[in-house]
């Protein structure tokens, strides 16, 4: 039997919740998407799943749970991992469907859905399954760049502007938090760029961050680049200037009880990292800390 302290053997699911394989019984569903080829840059955020699993089972360890957090989500929720969406290698025409009807089945149960990319072009099938269910979604994105670019393309820097397109999200509804590329257009989503956000407390952000989105369904996509290069390098595009991860946890955590429908953590690409795998540590961190969402969402 393998203990909670022995996060360096056993088995590799997240957090150690243990497979299943299917969401059916599962309140919160776990899958990973390792995709990159929508990537414009550095490849490699296919073995993204792979290091947040492995560096989530010492995010996950004590069985009270991630600090600091005051209860374990496992104890409160059916939490599974339903392993990685597959069958599109080197097919991009592939990844859509594959992951729309992983995602529609996991959505269909009425569980929740934690993804684990990949590069960030992955949030446009699962936005479009979500979407399904609950009508248009207010987006709560952070990253480093607006990935709205106009263009019919179809890549990690364009997929949110063929949301909008597709009415999937509501930009009226949406901010993206932490921008620090040139963003020509901002199809109406409120912008919390990275400027703003290093001379501005967390807390006064998250406040920013519901009093946009209100109690309609959202969804929250991180893609580990919002943070500066310094606390997560191992990304496809990194870019200096970013908050810490710090910063970034205590935005997650003021918006607790808000109504998250789902959330995806992206852009890991291990063969970039230093030593101490310090980007995918922070990358299971992050989804821990979107899991913990996810189950109080539950509770509303």
């Amino acid at each position: 039997m393998t203990s909670w302290n022995d996060a360096y053997s056993g088995e590799q699911s997240f957090m150690r919740v243990g497979y299943a394989d299917g969401p059916q019984g599962v309140d919160i569903a776990v899958i990973g998407i390792p995709y990159d080829l929508g990537t414009t840059g550095r490849p490699g955020a296919r073995f993204g799943p792979r290091a947040v699993r492995e560096l989530s089972l010492a995010v996950g360890e004590f069985e009270w749970g991630v600090f600091p957090w005051d209860h374990d989500v496992r104890d409160r929720h059916v939490v599974k991992d339903l392993g990685d969406v597959t069958g599109f290698t080197a097919y991009p025409d592939r990844l859509c469907p594959a992951v729309e009807a992983k995602a529609k089945q996991v959505l269909d149960t009425g569980a929740s859905l934690l993804s684990i990319g990949g590069d960030h072009f992955v949030s446009l099938p699962l936005l479009r399954a979500h979407a399904e269910k609950y009508g248009p979604m207010a987006l709560i994105h952070f990253d480093a760049h607006s990935d709205t670019w106009v263009d019919e393309d179809l890549n990690h820097g364009t997929m949110f502007y063929h949301a909008i397109k597709e009415g999937i999200i509501d930009p009226a509804r949406s901010v993206q938090v932490g921008l620090r590329t040139p963003n020509p257009e901002t199809h109406g989503i409120l912008i919390l760029d990275a400027d703003h956000c290093l001379r501005t407390p967390a807390a006064d952000v998250a406040k920013a961050i519901r009093d946009r989105v209100g109690d309609h369904p959202a969804y929250v996509t991180f893609d580990i680049d919002f943070l500066d290069p310094a606390y997560a390098p191992a990304t496809g595009t990194p870019v200096s200037g970013g908050p810490n991860t710090a910063y970034a946890r205590h935005v997650l955590q003021g918006l607790a009880g808000l109504n998250i429908k789902g959330a995806d953590q992206v852009e890991v690409a291990p063969h970039y990292e230093g030593p101490g795998q310090i980007t995918a540590v922070a990358g299971a961190t992050i989804a821990a800390d979107q899991l913990y969402l996810l189950g109080l969402a539950r509770e509303l």
